[in-house]
């Protein structure tokens, strides 16, 4: 078993500076960083570009322990602007792209950013009343060509001697970057953590299940969310690794097949997009032979599953099926060569990991916040059950509070919130223990169930204590649906939301000859509505009566964080979602029906 002494023994002293160093002496030649034009940085081409900026940060006055700003999109840019600033001791923190103006502003002035790095003109333009309204900002850079703008140039900061950077003396207690949460449940709050939390994620991560030398991985999250913080800048730098960019969502399964990582994290709805595609491709491939090999790798999935290891005779039909007929089918999305495969951030269906169990890969479900560095527990591949979180990360401790919370004490625990005055605020009690606003629960096994958010618990008008995620999880089972918000806190009943899956259904509609491709037709179809209706029936089936859907919308347009709904991890926004749809809701309690 790995204990905390082995993962810190593991990660020694280093910081996130000096493992930049490292790897530019010891790995200069190795590829690092390739942007979206499939242009390469090297280890040691990086940390010169990084130094240089941070010599150009420091000219604009950019000192240890103030806040850097980054609104930018996933480029090679930003990976050199975030580590040039640790550099300099100060803390780098990506803004989410989908910010409004006002959102920008507050962010802004809560960071009390001192230096603001903006892509080009449209974020120029967007930034406009937070930048005029900063007290004490020093200096704006700009990636992309804006004219005459008055502002400071990267290519400038780029031609920097990179050999004059002010040395920051890190220490492992040091902040290293922020994070503003994406405020599912309240107002965001700007997450401080430490070289220590986040090297310590990557040390036990490797130690849990390593990856290969110098492994290949590909970044498409957001750079604000801690995920992609941890599995796109500082995992690779702990590791050596080359990451590749992927700035488009859309080109993420040609970016998968072409770059074949050897590490994947997925949040649900990229699992169960992946699912839905999957499963129209192996209807059209059906045979024998597949059929078989999904069987063998589905069983050996449920004995893994139940704590068991599959019999000899079994392991050896499964070697031969899976490198004849899976490992194919494996390599049509890419991840063939990965060895950790990952899934976080909300619930993800129990039937998307027993599908890709069925096609011999196995998902760990982790769980955790951008308080505990992300993941905090994890399910194993020698120890999991679907629908649970797993265990605790090795030096990492939980327990659940009297009302059910989750508490966790350990080294991936944040520094603190950066309160209005600059100061970073512990957020643990007096034992080192922080209550996490998730409500939890261990089955038979001792794994952890994640119940649901503290603050999104229903309880209805009759009394009963009802987790909205466990539902909600259900019903996205249908591969018709993309989102589902069930509502009831305080009503005799629930009801829900359905949003169709925009990639999914013009599919399973086709499929079917209906014309129909656009979500408003497809929301009125009969055809469609007949079998949301038997989704819905599904999961009732499933569930104890309190927690039935009585009655439910289908909406005839998407979701996105855009629009406002979602957060930018792709999280539902529920005090947004029930007051844009307040009429609609009522309608429902009113004897809507279903259409």
């Amino acid at each position: 078993m790995i204990t905390e002494a082995d993962v810190r023994a593991a990660l020694g002293t280093h910081t996130v500076p000096g493992l930049l160093r490292r790897n530019a002496e010891e790995h200069g030649d190795l590829p690092a960083l390739t942007g979206t034009d499939g242009s390469t940085l090297t280890w040691r081409e990086l940390r010169e570009r990084v130094l240089s900026v941070a010599s150009g940060l420091s000219a604009l006055g950019l000192r240890n322990g103030e806040r850097l700003l980054i609104g930018m999109s996933s480029r090679p840019e930003h990976w050199i602007a975030d580590l040039a600033a640790v550099e300099l001791g100060a803390i780098p923190c990506t803004t989410y792209a989908t910010l409004s103006p006002e959102q920008i502003r507050q962010v802004a002035l809560h960071s009390a950013a001192t230096v603001v790095v903006l892509e080009g003109p449209a974020e120029l333009e967007r930034w406009a009343p937070a930048l005029a309204a900063m007290p004490g900002l020093k200096g704006v850079v700009v990636v992309e060509d804006a004219g005459d703008s008055g502002h400071t140039r990267f290519a400038d900061l780029l031609a920097a001697p990179g050999d004059a950077v002010p040395s920051a003396n890190a220490a492992q207690d040091d902040p290293v970057t922020m994070i503003y949460t994406s405020g599912t449940t309240g107002d965001p709050k700007g997450v401080v953590l430490s070289h220590l939390n986040v090297l310590y994620q990557c040390a036990l991560q490797e130690l849990v299940q390593p990856t290969p030398a110098n492994p290949r991985t590909v970044a498409y999250l957001p750079l604000a969310h801690i995920a992609e913080r941890v599995l796109g800048i500082y995992l690779p730098i702990y590791t050596a690794g080359h990451v590749t960019i992927c700035a488009d969502s859309t080109k993420l399964l040609p970016t998968l097949i072409a770059v074949r990582p050897q590490a994947f994290f997925g949040v649900p709805r990229v699992w169960e997009k992946f699912a839905a595609g999957l499963q129209q491709m192996l209807a059209a491939l059906d045979s024998d032979a597949l059929r078989e090999a999904r069987e063998l790798a589905a069983e050996a999935y449920r004995i893994r599953g139940a704590g068991g290891e599959p019999p000899a005779d079994l392991a050896g039909e499964l070697e031969r099926a899976d490198r004849e007929v899976l490992r194919p089918l494996r390599e049509r999305i890419g991840l063939a060569e990965a060895v950790r495969l990952g899934s976080g951030a909300a619930p993800i269906p129990a039937e998307v990991l027993e599908f890709f169990g069925s096609l011999g890969m196995t998902i760990m479900e982790v769980w955790g916040l951008s308080e505990t560095t992300g993941s905090a527990t994890s399910t194993f591949r020698d120890d999991y059950r679907a629908g649970t979180v797993g265990r605790p990360m090795p030096g990492m401790e939980i327990k659940l509070a009297d009302d059910g919370e989750i508490l966790v004490r350990g080294p991936l625990v944040f520094l603190g919130y950066l309160q209005p005055d600059g100061q970073v605020k512990p957020a643990v009690d007096a034992d080192g223990w922080l209550a996490t606003g998730d409500i939890g629960a261990y089955d038979d096994n001792g794994l952890l169930k994640i119940i649901d958010r503290k603050k999104e618990m229903i309880i209805t008008s009759h009394g009963k204590n009802i987790a909205p995620s466990a539902v909600e999880s259900l019903l996205r089972a249908h591969p018709l649906i993309g989102y589902a918000v069930v509502v009831g806190d305080r009503r005799p009943y629930l009801t829900a939301l359905i949003m169709l899956d925009e990639e999914a259904a013009p599919v399973w509609a086709k499929a079917r000859g209906i014309a129909a491709t656009e979500l408003k037709e497809l929301a009125a179809d009969p055809q469609v509505l007949a079998e949301l209706a038997e989704g819905v029936e599904r999961a009732n089936a499933a569930l104890s009566r309190p927690e039935q859907v009585k009655a439910y919308r289908v909406l005839d347009h998407a979701w996105s964080p855009a629009s406002g709904e979602l957060t930018p991890s792709l999280k539902l926004r529920r005090r947004v979602i029930e007051q844009r749809y307040a009429e609609v809701i009522e309608e429902l309690y009113r004897g809507g029906s279903g259409a």
